[in-house]
């Protein structure tokens, strides 16, 4: 049985980069997306041009019992996932104290509960067969608290040190654990998070297929921790060059020039 590699948020930006390479290599796939029509078009996309295996799952990802339906349905296919890749989450920009709760815990159930189940469901078959590969995608936002997108900075860093902790637990089972921690990328995901303002920041972004390539590359690696770009090295090391409390101040700057007086946005 030819395994399979699951993908959350494969529709668009970095998940699509990411299952667009997998195919391209004769990977099957198991595409998850809130979006039917988005995931068709994936689908029959990929399985032309590639000649594999495609199985999309129309999934809202926020919603109770989301991972058990999926986890259910990969079982009643009888599916072998050897690669399960958290990408799927979105970002709320605004003061703690005016954001809406109900979206921030939406980002929660996201960013940090799906991809703790997700992990959770697959990794005993992987560890039983002595091969697999997690990837969480994390942010350079892992390393830093994040004023004025806070909720969204400590879900990635739940991210970043939940990835670590079990890659380190897994040693010597032949299941690997990466955390890929972008920066800015060229992506929805920006618009979701700061809205079509953000020029300055627009210049600098790496693509999505760029992200897609090296985060790829690192988790056949086995790396623990991946950061696409010199730029985003540098950021993420920062927290170990300055007091923190300078490092919050920087961020809390650099948010509030990109953000260019934008209201939070719907994801």
């Amino acid at each position: 049985m030819k395994p399979y590699a699951l993908i959350t948020g494969a529709t668009s930006g970095i998940g699509l980069s990411l299952a667009t390479i997998h195919a391209s290599r004769k990977g099957n796939l198991i595409i998850i997306g809130q979006n039917s029509r988005k995931l068709s078009e994936v689908k029959k996309e990929l399985e032309t041009q590639f000649k594999i295996k495609v199985v999309a799952f129309s999934v809202d990802l926020t919603k109770p019992d989301s991972v058990k339906k999926i986890v259910t349905r990969v079982r009643e296919q009888n599916l072998s996932v050897k690669y399960v890749i958290n990408n799927a989450g979105f970002g709320l920009y605004g003061l703690f104290r005016d954001t809406d709760i109900e979206r921030e815990l939406k980002m929660i159930d996201l960013n940090v509960k799906v991809v703790t189940e997700l992990s959770k469901a697959f990794l005993p078959d992987m560890i039983a067969e002595g091969r697999g590969h997690i990837m969480n995608v994390a942010s350079v936002a892992s390393f830093i608290p994040g004023p004025l997108m806070s909720v969204y900075y400590a879900t990635k860093n739940y991210v970043l040190a939940f990835s670590e902790a079990i890659n380190n637990e897994l040693k010597g089972t032949g299941v690997s654990v990466t955390a890929l921690c972008p920066g800015p990328t060229e992506t929805n995901f920006t618009k979701t998070a700061r809205g079509e303002k953000a020029k300055m920041l627009s210049r600098n972004l790496m693509s999505a297929e760029e992200v897609a390539v090296i985060g790829y590359e690192g988790m056949l690696k086995k790396k623990a921790i991946v950061i696409p770009g010199f730029k985003n090295k540098l950021l993420a090391f920062l927290p170990r060059l300055l007091p923190r409390s300078n490092v919050v101040s920087i961020v809390r700057n650099v948010a509030e020039k990109l953000s260019d007086e934008e209201k939070p946005t719907k994801e």
